[in-house]
């Protein structure tokens, strides 16, 4: 198996870190734009789309900055993860949204859109386009 590259993106967000770090970090607020639906026992998360269902381990998180998760599939692999950070700008107290992950070097583009999407879709939950 293909090493996967880290990558990260920033999203300039018009929302309160507060109003945030709710839609990213509860099952709920994950549900309004991260996948269909979101359940969870403990730090285990289960995202359903569709068809599909994905379970993610919760490794850690810092209340109103940051959460990370690794996919259970990618269990073999310790070293991956994704994670949402918050970000405010001391100065300006401009709002961003950083996503850290993980793709495979054929999939890095795609990885980036799906992120791209997903984030838009939350503004749009924000009322924040």
């Amino acid at each position: 198996m293909d090493d996967k590259i880290k990558f990260d993106i920033e999203f300039p967000i018009h929302a309160s870190p507060q109003l945030l770090y709710q839609y990213i970090s509860t099952p709920s607020g994950l549900s309004e734009w991260f996948s269909d639906n979101v359940n969870s026992r403990g730090e285990l998360f289960t995202f359903i789309w569709d068809d599909s269902e994905e379970q993610a381990k919760l490794l850690s998180k810092k209340s109103g900055e940051r959460v990370k998760f690794r996919w259970l599939n990618d269990e073999d692999d310790q070293t991956t993860y994704f994670e949402i950070r918050i970000q405010v700008d001391e100065i300006t107290k401009d709002v961003s949204l950083m996503v850290t992950d993980f793709a495979e070097e054929d999939e890095l583009e795609e990885a980036k859109m799906l992120w791209e999407n997903q984030i838009s879709d939350l503004k749009q939950v924000l009322g924040s386009v």
